[in-house]
């Protein structure tokens, strides 16, 4: 009978391309990784990985392997969540991943709820970008993720990843107090074609979603700030060095000189909480009630401040 612990090596290896790095994944000595799989490849009698350059890569045994085992590690994962979820207690181990943005704004309310909820449950946190996030889903390193999809940069989901719609965000657009559009109620993005623009680094997705926004409204971004921190964005905004498109959930405060005005039409993007679709336990679905209470509740409090600052620039 082959053995799950070894079939969980084998995957590792697969999914992180070596011994060594699916060593650091398992938290296990290269040598104890080795051994496992030394001992799967004599259950099954055939060589599952085989020398290439300085690492190794999977025979056709091994890829097939790896294939089935992936499926056996889901349905055991799926059983172990179903008898959990037979306990209608709350407790255990949540690890929670998000986008700086919600990590910093609506995350330590969300925990802080949780924990007054259910005094059992342990969390922790990091923060990531939601194109690393996903994958850290997909391989079980945390339990749920908030990411972003902006409506006209769809986020791709895997096949074994469902999601829950918590909140939906608004980007606006900063600019200097001085600006002839400043003390508009709304403006479109076709009037700004000739200011500089501050944003993320180039190959970062807030960077590739400002680009591709911008083009389709007819203007080629000159993007000459590359800073990666909404508020050292507005800085550059208010020294009138560039325009700046601030989602209303990372607005914390508006420096002097900045100006925040809704775009129109409207820049949307959905605050999605994903899980593995084999994982629901207790925890996770509780974890996800709580995000989706206070970002509720966030709403409310964005919506004023929003108006607040477009009919009293700073």
């Amino acid at each position: 009978m082959l053995g799950v612990e070894r079939l969980r090596a084998l995957c590792a290896v697969a999914e992180y391309g070596s011994v060594i790095a699916a060593a650091r994944h398992l938290h296990l000595t290269p040598s104890g990784v080795s051994q496992q799989l030394a001992k799967l490849e004599k259950e099954v009698g055939t060589p599952l990985l085989e020398p290439y350059g300085r690492t190794v890569r999977l025979t056709a045994a091994g890829r097939l392997l790896v294939r089935r085992g992936r499926a056996i590690l889901a349905l055991l994962a799926r059983a172990e969540s179903e008898v959990s979820s037979l306990d209608s207690d709350v407790n255990g181990e949540l690890r929670i991943g998000s986008f700086s943005s919600a990590s910093r704004v609506v995350l330590p309310r969300a925990i802080a709820q949780l924990r007054a909820l259910h005094p059992a449950v342990e969390v922790s946190v990091v923060a990531d970008e939601t194109d690393s996030l996903l994958p850290s889903i997909t391989r079980s390193e945390i339990d749920l993720a908030v990411v972003d999809s902006w409506l006209t940069m769809p986020l791709r989901l895997p096949e074994n990843v469902v999601h829950t719609r918590i909140h939906e965000d608004v980007a606006d657009v900063a600019l200097p107090s001085d600006h002839p559009l400043a003390g508009m109620e709304r403006v479109e993005l076709d009037a700004l074609a000739e200011m500089p623009w501050a944003t993320w680094r180039r190959g970062e997705a807030f960077h590739t979603w400002l680009v591709q926004t911008l083009r389709r409204r007819g203007v080629e971004p000159v993007v000459r700030y590359e800073v990666p921190e909404f508020a050292a964005q507005l800085e550059f905004v208010a020294h009138g060095l560039a325009a700046a498109l601030i989602p209303r959930l990372a607005k914390v405060w508006v420096p002097n000189g900045v100006s925040i005005v809704p775009v129109y039409p409207a820049l949307r993007r959905e605050i999605l909480a994903v899980r593995r679709r084999d994982a629901d336990r207790p925890v996770i679905k509780a974890g996800i009630d709580a995000l989706s209470s206070v970002f509720s509740a966030h709403v409310n409090s964005s919506h004023i401040i929003a108006d607040t600052a477009a009919r009293f620039p700073s």
